[in-house]
């Protein structure tokens, strides 16, 4: 009997078909990729789904949609990874696991954002936080992907962004902008994906919100269909 459990485990470590690995509250797993959704989002062939921790990419019909797709397809489908998450706070509203991946030497969620296919998004900092920080700033630095500046650059300046919201979700968050330029049609969104299509005549354009920016940490980010027009972001 105890030969054959040895045979058994040797088999299991060789094979190296499945791993699991838990440090405090993170805990590493081996799985293998079945589907990719989107830029951010997968499925694994024992159906879970996660959903790329510390990133947000672009929706469907959105610019560089395909772009953050496909470089996900490339890197993950059909292969085996590793998945790093925290067992105490894993899942997102839709009860997708929130997860780091790797695969080889190659950090996914980071070659994302430095290439300019989404935008760092997080709420909680961790040992990674740095190290996406740093790649997004890259793509910036770089105009490349979603970073990428449009001819309007510099039309628009900021006279007031209020992000807090007051008694409750009352309307009362405010963007007030001047452009410079001719009528811009744009999309404003902030790191998650609320979107908002806008026409935005010369002069002064002001919008309200109900709820949508974070008191803490957030952006907002206009672009048309040429790049990007505007970046403001804060970090309390």
């Amino acid at each position: 009997m105890k030969a054959i459990w040895i045979v058994f485990l040797l088999i299991f470590i060789i094979s190296g078909i499945f791993f699991y690995k838990i440090t405090g509250n993170t805990i590493k797993q081996e799985v293998f990729v079945e589907k990719v959704i989107d830029g951010d989002t997968l499925e694994l062939e024992n159906g879970m789904s996660i959903r790329l921790l510390g990133i947000n990419t672009p929706e469907k019909n959105m610019p560089h949609y395909s772009d953050a797709k496909e470089f996900l397809d490339e890197l993950v489908l059909n292969k085996t990874v590793i998945l790093e998450f925290n067992s105490e706070n894993k899942n997102d509203k839709y009860g997708r696991t929130l997860a780091y991946i790797f695969i080889d030497k190659t950090f996914v969620n980071k070659e994302i954002l430095e290439r300019g296919f989404g935008n760092l998004y997080y709420y909680d900092s961790d040992k990674y936080t740095e190290e996406l920080i740093k790649a997004e700033q890259w793509a910036k630095n770089n105009n490349l992907g979603i970073w990428k500046k449009s001819k309007n650059y510099g039309c628009l300046n900021l006279i007031k962004f209020e992000y807090k919201e007051k008694k409750g979700c009352t309307n009362s968050e405010q963007l007030i902008i001047n452009n410079k330029c001719n009528q811009l049609n744009v999309i404003i969104k902030d790191d998650a994906n609320h979107i908002y299509k806008e026409k935005i005549n010369s002069g002064i354009f002001t919008k309200n919100f109900s709820c949508i920016f974070n008191n803490d940490k957030d952006s907002i980010i206009i672009r048309d269909d040429g790049g990007l027009i505007f970046y403001y972001s804060y970090s309390n």
